[in-house]
């Protein structure tokens, strides 16, 4: 596989038949198409031998993610269960299983009027760079209705018609994305919210490319354009994996993955 660095945008397709139709070099990407568990707790005894060695896939983390227990506040330590392969925090004490698992990102592309909408980031990371609006999914919501709160949220702007596009792994930042394409509904009206420095509709040709926030936007992007160009938008899925040493919130140097298209029948406009 080849890691990459995102190319500018340097060419614009003027396809009438579809809202937003454009495209640029083809990247050196891999698509090869394939087809929480809840917490539990252990006897104090049981805990403080749950320790079978170490995984032959996992090394023993340097950074503990909590050193006590939230049951009963005993001390917590890294070790790996019966039968379990990954190492896990469990408390010394009552033998409580603090579980760390993914975190969930929703957002929205937000179509209107030929255009796309994006977010220039408020926050650290990528204080100042363009995004979709998009956040962390809360536990009382679906993914859907986690996408539309982000999207009034950080843009301020109502949407309809959301359809899903993107689903991506990001396995070392513990992340998964999931993004839903939409159009802007009444009032047709955005502003930044909090977390937004500007929020603007981008013609083909003027999406900052160059400029983007992260590698799950770069290749939604890409996906986005080339299903433009086909007339047929599917539901992708694949997994982005980092370079070794390189920061995980690095837009530009990725390597994509395990790449699944599956086509639709929704229509170029939604």
């Amino acid at each position: 596989m080849l890691f990459r660095r995102l190319p500018k945008l340097n060419q614009v397709l003027n396809l009438t038949n579809y809202h937003l139709c454009f495209q640029r070099p083809r990247l050196a990407v891999h698509l090869a198409p394939t087809l929480q568990r809840s917490e539990r707790t252990l006897t104090s005894s049981a805990a403080m031998s749950a320790a079978v060695g170490p995984s032959s896939q996992r090394e023993k983390p340097s950074k503990m993610q909590a050193k006590f227990c939230k049951q009963c506040g005993g001390n917590i330590s890294l070790s790996i269960p019966e039968g379990d392969q990954e190492w896990r925090h469990v408390c010394t004490n009552c033998g409580f299983i603090d579980y760390y698992n993914p975190k969930m990102v929703v957002g929205c592309i937000v179509e209107h009027e030929g255009k796309i909408l994006l977010c220039k980031r408020a926050i650290d990371p990528c204080r100042g760079k363009w995004t979709f609006p998009a956040g962390f999914m809360e536990l009382h919501e679906s993914s859907m209705d986690g996408a539309r709160r982000e999207t009034a949220e950080e843009a301020n702007a109502n949407v309809e018609g959301l359809a899903p596009y993107t689903h991506l792994d990001i396995p070392a930042i513990a992340q998964t994305y999931i993004l839903f394409r939409a159009k802007l509904a009444a009032p047709y009206t955005y502003s930044p919210g909090a977390e937004s420095l500007a929020v603007q509709f981008f013609e083909p040709h003027e999406i900052p490319f160059d400029q983007l926030a992260f590698s799950s936007v770069a290749i939604t992007l890409e996906h986005y354009m080339q299903d433009c160009r086909q007339g047929t938008f599917r539901i992708h899925h694949g997994v982005i994996d980092k370079r070794p040493a390189s920061s995980p919130n690095d837009p530009t140097t990725f390597t994509l993955r395990d790449h699944v298209a599956i086509p639709t029948q929704l229509p170029a406009r939604l």
